[in-house]
């Protein structure tokens, strides 16, 4: 056994997840929620998030600056100096989405760069 101060970044993000996860909450708000997991864990927890939410309707508002877990997602709003710059709706595979999600962080890269 040990101390909360004991267990690395990934065993505290795990339990926290788990802890959400476990009360059937109506809705789950996630900041990086996969920040400090290894990718196993990190898909794991995404793919936990998606069957919840599609077999039992709950809500999940995450934020994320990583391509991939928010591929998993069905709607992405993008968000550029506090102001909304672009929607996508996921209508396909996840695999598609994850390009249109890169595609839309190039443009908004070129954006930022003066492009």
């Amino acid at each position: 056994m040990k101390f909360p101060a004991e267990v690395s970044g990934g065993q505290k993000q795990r339990t926290a997840a788990a802890r959400a996860l476990v009360h059937e909450p109506a809705i789950i708000l996630g900041d990086e929620p996969t920040g400090a997991l290894d990718s196993k864990n990190a898909q794991g927890l995404l793919e936990a998030m998606t069957e919840l939410n599609r077999e039992q309707d709950v809500s999940i508002l995450m934020v994320t600056h990583d391509p991939q877990s928010a591929s998993y997602c069905e709607r992405i709003l993008f968000i550029q100096d506090g102001v909304l710059y672009k929607e996508l709706k996921r209508t396909g595979e996840r695999k598609a989405f994850y390009q249109e999600i890169l595609d839309v962080l190039a443009t908004l890269g070129a954006v930022q760069d003066g492009e």
